[in-house]
């Protein structure tokens, strides 16, 4: 009998405990060091979250490729397999979604203000709403920061660009403008990038000093030179179902967390490259050549007939309403 009615007092106990839910997982996945821009705002944006949840939601990272390489991400963000990414904005031309190549222009933007101009405008609202019949919602735009060639070879001037093979992500805008400078285009994953440099199967890479420094490819580069032609910037996605199925309160708190972790990534982005460049050229690894801007002025010419070729691409209006908004003049 005793046995019986301390049964009954647990049962009743459990039923009036309610029972301590589960916290809502992010996997968030992405393909850079934990020191690059994007590396640091996906960890800010991690302590937010979950800070201001109260444990209510936990963020999972997984760095460096961990996961998924660049080219498998995507889909598996489609498929569920992960909720959150911040892929390079080149990646979304391959998604069928081939105006996000507008940022792949070389020297469409000439300064951050001028590219926040697009990002945080109607053009950047514009872009991402595509996203959505793709079943990602689009949160935000972080930077990385313009970028630099570099080779085994001198290459101040863009002639030196001539028959070397350069690793590009997969666009067709950085197909093109590698084919303006003669220079034969090798699309391959980003973790890969090293190796390839390493072994001699590339000869070259355009990137952000950042990701030059991180992935240590300026210690397998001789020259690297400060052209600044093209940006690198990342889309930070989600998957569209998983985020409109959270509760509101969640959503919203969520929100509040990316806006704060935007500002820190685009803060921190020239600073951190800034600092990357110093580093590459204290190594002693390789020789940084700044251009003169009459050497500026050569990459320059060299590379804007890109945006005609692509034109019928990304669209003729969406390249004015850009050159409007930056006061770009060819």
């Amino acid at each position: 009998m005793k046995l019986r009615l301390l049964l009954i007092v647990t049962l009743v106990l459990a039923l009036a405990v309610p029972a301590m839910a589960e916290p809502i997982v992010i996997k968030f996945s992405h393909v850079v060091a934990v020191d690059t821009p994007k590396g640091q705002a996906a960890e800010r944006f991690k302590q937010l979250a979950e800070e201001r949840t109260k444990g209510a939601v936990k963020v999972e990272i997984y760095p460096n490729s961990q996961l998924y390489k660049d080219k498998e991400e995507v889909e598996a963000l489609q498929l569920g397999s992960v909720q959150m990414l911040a892929p390079s904005l080149a990646k979304f031309g391959p998604l069928g979604v081939k105006e996000f190549e507008l940022f792949d222009l070389p020297y469409i933007f000439d300064s951050y203000e001028n590219l926040h101009k697009v990002t945080d405008g109607p053009v950047g609202k514009k872009l991402m709403a595509k996203l959505e019949p793709k079943g990602i919602k689009g949160l935000a735009y972080w930077d990385n920061g313009f970028k630099v060639m570099s080779a085994n070879t001198d290459i101040r001037k863009p002639e030196g660009m001539k028959g070397l093979k350069v690793r590009i992500q997969s666009s067709k805008i950085l197909d093109a403008q590698m084919r303006a400078l003669k220079a034969i285009p090798q699309v391959m994953a980003f973790s890969e990038v090293y190796q390839a440099l390493q072994t001699g199967v590339v000869d070259g890479t355009e990137n952000p000093p950042s990701n030059l420094y991180t992935q240590k490819m300026y210690e397998v580069q001789k020259y690297v030179v400060d052209t600044n032609h093209g940006y690198l910037g990342y889309a930070v996605i989600v998957n569209k179902k998983f985020w409109e199925g959270l509760p509101d309160d969640i959503r919203i708190t969520l929100e509040g967390a990316m806006a704060d972790a935007t500002k820190y990534a685009n803060d921190i982005a020239k600073q951190k490259n800034d600092e990357d460049l110093a580093s590459v050229k204290a190594s002693g690894k390789s020789q940084i050549i700044e251009l003169t801007p009459a050497e500026r002025a050569e990459w320059k010419a060299a590379l804007m007939p890109v945006h005609k070729e692509m034109e019928g691409r990304i669209g003729k209006e969406l390249i004015e309403e850009v050159y409007e908004c930056c006061t770009l003049k060819l």
